[in-house]
């Protein structure tokens, strides 16, 4: 999750957020050195008093400065595509769950189980135990098993909302009317923070996300338990 004064991105807990956090180094890398060039040219523009004869009127400069940015944004462009493409690739889920953005919560439903659902409500700050987080704990974790493919499908019964954590590379919106998928591996164990990321009403900020992800074996047994409650 986010902490004070990071200036980052999350640590990657999926394999898409990681290849997207390499993707921006690599874009932010080129950014880098094009600022560089460009501070350095305007530098020696405004410094020197000399004027270079060659550069006032050249076919040649005109064809570099015309083929550079094309070339450019070709290596920008082409692991662009191929993240997005990734991105949108549903191959063979082991677990397919429903998500519906409501005002102001989100409820899941566990569609390969019978009868696997719950609402999943923000913990309000009087009631939160010691260690936790204002604002992003819920009563209801969303419960996932590790290392497994993980099909997710998203609508909304009201407004619009949308479905985001960040540490994981997904951001989805909840559209009434309409059931948008997407889907993502959690490589390790761990509690992943989201929140609602589309302005939805006067609760807006209040309909947090969490994602606990846990080996196979604890995650049957929670199903059953579930169930069992139900």
């Amino acid at each position: 999750m986010a902490h004070p004064s990071q200036l980052g991105l999350q640590d990657a807990a999926s394999p898409v957020m990681e290849e997207l956090l390499h993707f921006h180094d690599h874009a932010l890398m080129i950014l880098f050195l094009i600022s560089t060039l460009v501070l350095y040219i305007i530098v020696a523009m405004v410094t020197t008093k000399l004027t270079n004869k060659n550069i006032l009127d050249s076919q040649e400069i005109e064809i570099v400065w015309t083929i550079l940015p094309a070339i450019i944004l070709i290596l920008i462009a082409l692991p662009s595509l191929r993240i997005l493409y990734l991105m949108d690739e549903i191959n063979d889920p082991h677990l397919t769950i429903k998500t519906m953005g409501h005002q102001w919560y989100w409820s899941y439903e566990y569609t390969d189980y019978e009868d696997l659902g719950f609402d999943s409500y923000m913990i309000p700050t009087q009631d939160l135990a010691p260690g936790q987080f204002r604002l992003l704990e819920t009563d209801h974790r969303m419960v996932i098993p590790v290392e497994s493919p993980v099909r997710l499908l998203v609508s909304a019964d009201d407004v619009l909302h949308s479905w985001a954590v960040p540490s994981l590379g997904v951001k989805l919106d909840a559209v009434p009317g309409r059931l948008n998928q997407t889907a993502f591996i959690v490589s390790r164990p761990g509690v992943y923070f989201g929140q609602c990321s589309e302005i939805c009403g006067a609760n807006h900020s209040f309909m947090p996300i969490v994602i606990e992800a846990v080996p196979l074996e604890h995650f049957e047994n929670w199903s059953s338990l579930m169930l069992e409650d139900a």
